[in-house]
């Protein structure tokens, strides 16, 4: 089996995935700038897990986590970067240039940076699979959610250029799109936001975390040997209508 990385893998998405990487008997690195609750989330986990301190935002800190990665588990070939925020809600004149600026750090300059890192390793190694985690919201737009809507359109665009660039060496780079999903975050909208997501979605519900990481585990897999430089939607049916 292989090394698997999950970037904000502490909680939500990012935990569930790494559960099903461990479960199908693969090695995984949980990273997370929580580094506390991801080595709570990783003592919870049956296989073998890794816990480290990630700054998706810091070049050098995602070079020398995935050396320390592979000092402790082996050379890793299959990277989850699922790290984010949500950003601020307000019309676009009135986000501030520092929230805007700290909504594409976190969200688009870290999976540059982790691409950045990660592609020459699965070179090296012959192959591998990475997939990005971008939005329903990095298909359509949203009047309140303009730095987050730019962000996730920006993790597609990187997802295909890597997937182009990377084809020829064996490495597969996708990105999956959910919907609102049933996680800590959404619950602290206010309850009229909050009561109103469910019927965002075609199927009248918020989605399940191990909805999203069963398909971001399919692309991971050998089973999507022939799928790259694509989006999966994961949204219930949110872009249907």
């Amino acid at each position: 089996m292989s090394v698997a990385v999950v970037t904000g893998a502490a909680r939500g998405i990012g935990l569930a995935t790494a559960r099903r990487l461990a479960a199908a008997g693969h090695s995984v690195a949980l990273t997370d700038i929580d580094v506390a609750a991801a080595q709570a989330a990783a003592a919870e986990i049956d296989g073998t897990t890794l816990a480290l301190a990630m700054d998706v935002t810091d070049p050098a800190a995602i070079r020398d986590g995935l050396d320390a990665v592979e000092r402790e588990l082996g050379a890793p070939t299959l990277f989850v970067n699922n790290a984010g925020i949500g950003g601020p809600e307000a019309r676009l004149a009135d986000v501030s240039d520092e929230d805007y600026l700290t909504t594409m750090r976190i969200n688009t300059d870290s999976v540059f940076y982790c691409l950045k890192a990660q592609l020459p390793r699965c070179v090296a190694a012959g192959g591998g699979a990475i997939v990005n985690v971008s939005s329903v919201l990095g298909r359509v737009g949203d009047a309140e959610l303009g730095p987050y809507v730019a962000s996730k359109h920006a993790v597609a665009g990187l997802t295909k250029s890597a997937a182009l660039g990377y084809a020829p060496h064996r490495v597969r780079v996708n990105s999956v799109h959910p919907g609102y999903i049933d996680t800590a975050i959404n619950a602290t909208l206010p309850p009229e936001v909050y009561a109103g997501l469910p019927g965002l979605h075609a199927l009248g519900r918020l989605g399940d975390v191990d909805e999203v990481a069963t398909v971001i585990c399919f692309l991971l897999s050998d089973d999507a040997s022939f799928v790259t430089g694509t989006g999966y939607d994961v949204d219930g049916g949110y872009l249907a209508r």
